[in-house]
């Protein structure tokens, strides 16, 4: 009966405001500054709808966290399907779009049981998509990528990476060159140079 009248939550403009608002608050200001009353402020809705949404703050950010994550999944799943499969996937990995998100997620984990099982189960589904990509990828380029495993290749891009990009939320970029170098070398030995994007 009432579920005739009941609004789709999952789509509700309210509920990607309420998103969009924890999004821009941690990005300004960390999680810690993210509470139901600044919440509605933000999104101009009533700081109830918070609950009526999400239940509670830990289920919100769990929602925020896929979003984010579901993008960058699909992301990748397109750099895979590229011309230069492992060099989109490396500018994927190393794009810092969302690197302070990132960091505030991990930062929450270590207080919320919930957040870091949600990125430990999101990580796994990440590195099953990298490594059965990167091996057909290898397998497909033949001999002059025998020097490589899936998983070396992979571990080494996400690794130095994230700690680049950890480096760099402290102002510090020293050596970076060197281990972008060497990400890129490897590429090159497989890949050859890197094309030009078609994108502007």
């Amino acid at each position: 009966m009432s579920s005739a009248r009941e609004p789709d939550r999952e789509n509700s403009p309210t509920r990607t405001a309420l998103l969009d608002a924890a999004e821009q608050i941690m990005l300004a200001e960390g999680y810690a500054a993210v509470s139901t009353r600044r919440l509605a402020a933000r999104a101009e809705a009533n700081s109830a709808l918070v609950y009526y949404y999400f239940g509670n703050m830990d289920n919100l950010f769990i929602e925020l966290f896929r979003r984010g994550a579901e993008r960058s999944y699909r992301r990748q799943a397109e750099a895979l399907g590229s011309a230069q499969p492992l060099w989109a996937l490396w500018e994927a990995i190393h794009d810092q779009s969302h690197t302070a998100l990132t960091m505030e997620f991990v930062a929450l984990a270590n207080h919320r049981k919930d957040i870091r099982v949600e990125i430990a189960e999101s990580s796994r589904r990440f590195r099953a998509l990298q490594l059965d990509a990167v091996t057909r990828i290898l397998d497909a380029y033949g001999p002059r990528a025998h020097a490589y495993t899936p998983a070396a290749l992979v571990l080494l891009m996400s690794a130095i990476s994230r700690f680049l990009r950890m480096e760099e939320a402290f102002d510090l970029d020293t050596a970076h060159e060197d281990a972008v170098a060497l990400v890129e070398d490897a590429l090159r030995e497989i890949e050859g140079d890197r094309e030009s994007s078609p994108e502007s």
